[in-house]
């Protein structure tokens, strides 16, 4: 199976406007939104819900007021001062709670919970574009990794299901635990760079981690043309590291109106941009389809 995972190292790029474009553009496919903590790609594709499930990990700790004697050993040992004696009365913050349990193990009382913590929703979708998993984490949430693990899986099996070859990921931007959740055993990992410092120096970090898992990569510069002498240096940078540019996208206030009418640009122009994002796409599946080849 083909996994085509796009990502930035850093937010703004125009990452999920591209994927929403591959999408309507791509056959055969289940769309997936990697970003659990703060996804967008829905408002494009305005999903109609056919599975919602409650995500639970991690837990946090919960003193029952009928079993505790106050004693206090929980307030001495917590490192992380998520315990508080409120006028005798013992109580968890659950935001300075790290989940690490040391509480719960040495109560003499066994007076403290240790519940799995709710932290969010994932669901599966059907779109225009085809289906799609995708996630929401509740404000505050960890664990963003595993949710981003168990929505590739639930990809996996949804397009064996239904006999469709590829997967097509919309990242989440950085380089951390779900950025590394969503690159490891991807087929092809697609960066999205634009042509301002810290577009650069974020492409060049998640090009390191893609290359740490030997993941194959190619850059698509967005907005090559509001600095074209930095996108030069760019691609530059990409040949040193025998990084193949698979297209360059000119800045094209019609991104931003089509997505005001959750569209994509390819719906919205008949022409123009649309045309070398088409152009894009086709570049992305030769390169697919010598790596599925090999």
């Amino acid at each position: 199976m083909l996994e085509i995972t796009i990502i930035s190292g850093k937010g703004g790029t125009g990452k999920t406007s591209l994927t929403g474009a591959l999408a309507h553009l791509a056959r055969g496919h289940v769309l997936c939104d990697l970003d659990v903590d703060a996804p967008d790609l829905h408002l494009l594709l305005d999903p109609d819900y056919e599975r919602d499930e409650d995500f639970y990990s991690g837990h946090r700790a919960v003193i029952a007021e009928d079993r505790c004697t106050g004693c206090g050993d929980c307030l001495a040992r917590c490192r992380f001062e998520a315990i508080r004696d409120e006028g005798g009365r013992l109580v968890v913050d659950p935001i300075a709670c790290e989940g690490c349990g040391v509480c719960v193990h040495f109560c003499p009382a066994e007076a403290i919970d240790f519940p799995e913590e709710h932290c969010g929703r994932w669901y599966v979708s059907s779109t225009r574009f085809g289906p799609m998993v995708h996630a929401q984490l509740f404000p505050g949430q960890e664990n963003s990794g595993r949710l981003v693990s168990l929505l590739r899986q639930e990809a996996r099996e949804l397009a064996e299901a239904r006999g469709l070859e590829t997967i097509i990921s919309d990242g989440a931007p950085g380089i951390g635990c779900p950025v590394i959740s969503s690159l490891s055993g991807t087929s092809l990992a697609v960066i999205v760079t634009e042509p301002t410092p810290s577009g650069r120096h974020d492409m060049e970090r998640v090009a390191d981690l893609a290359e740490h898992f030997r993941i194959p990569q190619v850059v698509v510069v967005n907005k090559w043309d509001i600095n074209p002498d930095q996108s030069r240096s760019i691609e530059a940078w990409c040949a040193e590291r025998r990084i193949e540019v698979a297209g360059r996208l000119p800045y094209d206030p019609d991104f931003t109106r089509a997505m005001v009418e959750r569209k994509v640009i390819t719906e919205f122009q008949a022409r123009g941009t649309a045309d070398e994002v088409r152009a894009v796409w086709a570049r992305i599946q030769e390169i697919a389809g010598l790596l599925k080849a090999a």
